[in-house]
């Protein structure tokens, strides 16, 4: 790696985040992209070298993105980057001063996401027409999304030899590619149950044999193809609210938390890494309850 210019800076930067944090191929990208950014805006500023970059340079980069109408959201997560990078080359002694010592992220509003009441779950699920030939394999995808609490991207990844459903659980691959094991209920087991039955006499592509969900070719089935179908059965079942598949995955948890489930098996079923991100869904179902006597109180 050069210590003065920053040819090579990306490349060693990326097989760092992949090969000793072992970080997902998607974080990566992602890291590495808000590099590249950042070295390029240096670069337009005349700055050649690593060493001449300071915490006011990065100042500055950050508040070009609040011009340029960045959410504080996504800023946080370039100034996580940039602190990423700048501590990758401080360790492999490229630079001596870390300019990012008073880099701080935005203040940020906790978002308290979307979730779907147990009737509403029931109404997209009911909603499913099982005589279409994708009806059994769509209801086993939302079964497993509100069962498992899956992410979109874990639930595309399942693969049969995933499902140990004789022991009432299956693997998950998540974040990180960590592995962990989650409770199955039933209905999910019966769903997928059908779907297997159904997907005997689908066309299987090369190289998807194990892939539990597969699409009308045969092939993995996309994250896409998750999201519009999640969309157009909430709008069939007369749900008006916003949603993706990552509604079902904070329904789950809301209703495990609001139902007394502990915080650390919430965690664990989602795969958290901080028990600091799980606590959300005791402030949803804080909320739940505030409207609720907000509502009923008689000085309300």
């Amino acid at each position: 790696m050069s210590r003065d210019g920053f040819d090579g800076i990306l490349s060693d930067y990326r097989s760092y985040l992949k090969l000793e944090r072992s970080l997902s191929a998607n974080t990566v990208a992602a890291y590495g992209r808000d590099a590249e950014f950042l070295l390029r805006y240096l670069k337009d500023e005349g700055i050649r070298n690593v060493e001449d970059i300071t915490g006011k340079h990065l100042t500055a980069y950050v508040e070009s993105l609040t011009e340029a109408g960045i959410s504080k959201r996504s800023q946080a997560r370039v100034i996580s980057s940039i602190k990423s990078l700048f501590l990758f080359l401080e360790d492999e002694g490229v630079v001596k001063n870390n300019p990012c010592d008073m880099l701080d992220p935005p203040k940020i509003q906790r978002h308290l996401p979307s979730v779907l009441s147990v009737n509403e779950v029931l109404a997209i699920l009911d909603s499913v027409d099982l005589s279409k030939p994708q009806g059994h394999r769509n209801r086993a995808m939302l079964e497993m999304l509100y069962s498992c609490g899956l992410r979109v991207s874990e639930l595309v990844n399942l693969r049969i030899s995933d499902l140990f459903f004789d022991e009432g659980f299956i693997r998950v691959i998540g974040k990180g590619d960590k592995q962990r094991l989650i409770p199955v209920g039933e209905p999910a087991v019966k769903a997928v149950g059908f779907w297997m039955d159904q997907r005997r006499l689908w066309p299987v592509a090369k190289g998807c044999e194990d892939c539990l969900f597969l699409n009308n070719r045969g092939g993995r089935i996309s994250r896409v193809a998750v999201f519009t179908m999640v969309k157009e059965q909430a709008e069939l079942a007369g749900i008006h609210k916003e949603i993706s598949p990552h509604t079902f995955r904070h329904s789950f948890a809301t209703h495990m938390v609001e139902n007394g489930a502990d915080l650390r098996v919430v965690q664990e079923m989602l795969g958290h890494e901080s028990i600091l991100t799980t606590e959300i869904y005791t402030h949803i179902d804080t909320r739940k309850w505030q409207d609720t006597i907000l509502k009923f109180h008689p000085a309300g």
